[in-house]
């Protein structure tokens, strides 16, 4: 069986490694230690992907102050480039939830590269002496300062796809205002009846809402460019050339294509994790705002009998295991308990970041898990909102017309004509009655039903410049 392995070793023992395995000694420990979410660090993609992009730049800056070969410079860029291409993902083994601030993570890179890079020169796995993780691929390195470096590349390019998401609710929401700008409805504040508008109104607020965040997203693209590359282990840039540094940022400007910043006191930025707290606020934000939307899509679509009615959700799969013809609200329902599932994980990166000691924060591996994570189902949540739900919304125009007709509140938007006593009268008529406030007003012979009706058309309801034909 010994030739279905290899020996690596540490100042710990040794260990026998998969001989096809491109992961070396260090990260199966860390696969035998950790056990945590029964997953891996390949569940995000675009996190080994800009790791790779952070070690490609170290190589460039390396090579050009001297210490890496032309050939061990050519073979670490070609194992980084198809690690970014999307190769070898599944040598990416460890938990993303770790002890040791990252480490796990960053050493799991340094041995795929090391072995993958002696590889393309043709030499075997575990030839350290020629590529070692260490010597070479983590040089001028430490883990505390490419970690969160990487994970700052990564977020960024993520913020792309998660205002993709958003730009598509948005605009779903934007279409069905304009497709129900001319259906009135009730307006409605603490669940009661309050003063008209059109149901178009309320469509496009949802729009706006979105909107505005997209924004929010771009104000913290601008906040994680500011990195800590250069800084190694505490921010002091051991182990480094003077110019590494300036060359490295370079590197990781043109690799990139993104004009990344270094932080002006390295030493503040290692330990300092407020701009991770800062953007998981603004994504619970966002979710907040999109769950209360899905709040009132399911109030609006109630019933269908003994609810508000005035919407039709698609109907996506029955609803009951006991009730026939019982359809749900699922889809909106779905996106509500990913609101939750961001929220809880807003409060795990505010303890992580307020837990960091001294020079450095240890918790950054929760952290960038539960970024990652709130940022994906946050973006198929915001899809699936928009492609299965919010396209194929109807509205039960009668039934809004009849809410209008029905709510004693009607009086309101002729205050301005009849005035606050008079208007009060009538209102409280037509609740001692039971009449709509409609047929109390005719039956008063205060307007002919043409005038009434021309009073309580869309374009007179929803301004306040409503007033009497021929006045």
């Amino acid at each position: 069986m010994e030739e279905y392995f290899r020996i690596e070793s540490d100042f710990l023992g040794e260990k026998k490694i998969d001989k096809d395995a491109y992961y070396g000694i260090q990260t199966l420990r860390a696969k035998e230690n950790f056990s945590i979410t029964n997953t891996d660090i390949s569940l995000f993609p675009g996190f080994l992907a800009a790791l790779a992009k952070v070690k490609k730049s170290c190589a460039i800056a390396n090579h050009k102050l001297g210490d890496l070969t032309d050939l061990q410079k050519d073979a670490i860029i070609n194992a980084c480039n198809e690690i970014i291409d999307g190769k070898l993902h599944d040598q990416f083994i460890v938990d993303p939830i770790q002890g040791g601030a990252g480490t796990s993570t960053n050493m799991n890179m340094n041995e795929v590269l090391a072995n993958r890079a002696l590889e393309i020169l043709g030499y075997e796995r575990s030839r350290y002496d020629i590529i070692h993780p260490n010597n070479h691929i983590n040089m001028s390195q430490s883990t505390n300062d490419v970690y969160p470096t990487a994970i700052r590349v990564a977020l960024f390019d993520n913020i792309y796809k998660l205002k993709d998401s958003l730009r598509f609710l948005r605009d779903s929401f934007s279409h069905k205002g304009e497709e129900f700008e001319h259906i009135l409805k009730m307006g409605r504040t603490q669940l009661q009846d309050a003063v008209p508008m059109t149901l178009g109104q309320e469509f496009k607020s949802f729009a706006v809402m979105i909107d505005n965040d997209i924004s929010k997203l771009k104000e913290c693209q601008n906040l994680i460019k500011k990195v800590n590359l250069g800084a190694t282990a505490i921010g002091t840039g051991i182990n480094t050339k003077p110019k590494y540094q300036d060359i490295v940022m370079s590197a990781l400007v043109e690799v990139t294509g993104t004009d990344y910043v270094s932080a002006s006191d390295l030493i503040e930025a290692t330990q300092d994790t407020s701009a991770f707290v800062h953007f998981s606020g603004v994504l619970k934000s966002i979710v907040i705002k999109v769950s209360k939307i899905c709040n009132d899509l399911r109030l609006l679509s109630s019933g269908p009998r003994a609810g508000f009615n005035e919407i039709n959700l698609p109907k996506m799969q029955p609803g009951s295991s006991i009730m026939p013809g019982k359809v749900n609200p699922v889809i909106p329902e779905v996106v509500n308990q990913v609101a939750f599932e961001v929220i809880g994980a807003d409060t795990t990166i505010s303890a992580a970041s307020e837990a960091g000691q001294l020079q450095l924060n240890v918790f950054e591996p929760i952290i960038a898990y539960k970024l990652f994570n709130s940022i994906n189902i946050m973006r198929r949540a915001f899809t699936t909102l928009a492609s299965k739900c919010i396209t194929g919304i109807t509205a039960n125009e009668h039934i809004c017309k009849e809410h209008i007709l029905n709510s004693v509140t009607l009086i309101t938007c002729l205050n301005p004509i009849l005035g606050y006593e008079k208007s009060s009268a009538i209102a409280k008529e037509a609740l001692v009655t039971n009449k709509r406030v409609y047929d109390v007003i005719l039956e008063k012979k205060i307007f002919t039903k043409e005038e009434l009706d021309n009073l309580l058309k869309p374009e007179n309801m929803v301004h306040n410049h409503i007033k009497c034909e021929g006045e």
